[in-house]
């Protein structure tokens, strides 16, 4: 089994700007990459738009930080979730930020705290700005983390936007002997394309998702270090291959 990823992840929240409905889920899947040492959620808690998240507050020992809107069209959350961000950053608190909004306006602070060397794992909606999935390391559609993961597309579905990311990754993750580590191939797919996940295709597993598509040769092999979990790797088939 691997080990558990002991990284220390500040996760914020803009209220104003995100589902309480989804943030058990949404906990549940910063624990894959880190521990939430630091969960703060920004609003104006006085407004009743907002009143729907007390109880995911208590329940998940989330800190309300309070942010009045002194100005009409001036979003002072946005203000109040970057200053602490920067705190949080120079005062060498955390490994990590976890930031939830579909709003673009934390494009410049994702690449600020990647500028530092710190990892950002953005947190949004489908309709998030391509410029702030970008900014990020990892992003995560919430929408995945809402409902059971659906069936696994057609392989013929899945080709034609897959095909492009995955041969790229391939190509350059391949060893002298032309198979391709699965965990290389899935690195150099998020860092071309940041929201890349498995489950936006159907699947719990890049493994299965791979295994669907037909241009695609996959062969497991076992661990050599006595682990029972076995190595998955890839090759582009060559055209005279089925």
């Amino acid at each position: 089994m691997p080990s558990p990823n002991t990284d220390k992840l500040a996760v914020l929240i803009d209220a104003d700007n995100a589902q309480a409905s989804v943030i058990g889920d949404l906990l549940r899947e910063v624990a894959r990459y880190g521990t939430a040492t630091i969960k703060r959620a920004y609003g104006d808690w006085t407004t009743p738009n907002l009143n729907s998240w007390k109880e995911t507050l208590n329940s998940l020992a989330i800190q309300p930080i309070q942010q009045f809107r002194y100005t009409m069209g001036k979003n002072a959350t946005d203000s109040a979730l970057i200053i602490d961000a920067m705190d949080l950053l120079h005062g060498g608190r955390v490994d990590g930020f976890c930031l939830v909004s579909s709003d673009s306006d934390f494009t410049r602070l994702a690449t600020r705290v990647r500028e530092a060397g710190l990892v950002v794992y953005g947190f949004g909606e489908k309709k998030t700005p391509s410029a702030f999935v970008a900014a990020c390391d990892k992003f995560i559609y919430t929408e995945i983390l809402r409902a059971p993961v659906a069936k696994p597309v057609a392989i013929e579905a899945s080709q034609e936007p897959l095909k492009p990311l995955l041969t790229a990754a391939i190509v350059g993750a391949t060893r002298e002997d032309g198979w391709a580590p699965l965990s290389s191939v899935g690195a150099l797919v998020v860092k071309s394309n940041p929201s890349f996940d498995p489950r936006n295709y159907g699947c719990q597993k890049l493994g299965e998702l791979v295994s669907l598509q037909s241009y695609l040769r996959v062969k497991k092999v076992a661990a050599t270090d006595g682990s029972p979990h076995s190595q998955i790797y890839v090759r582009i088939k060559k055209p005279t291959q089925r």
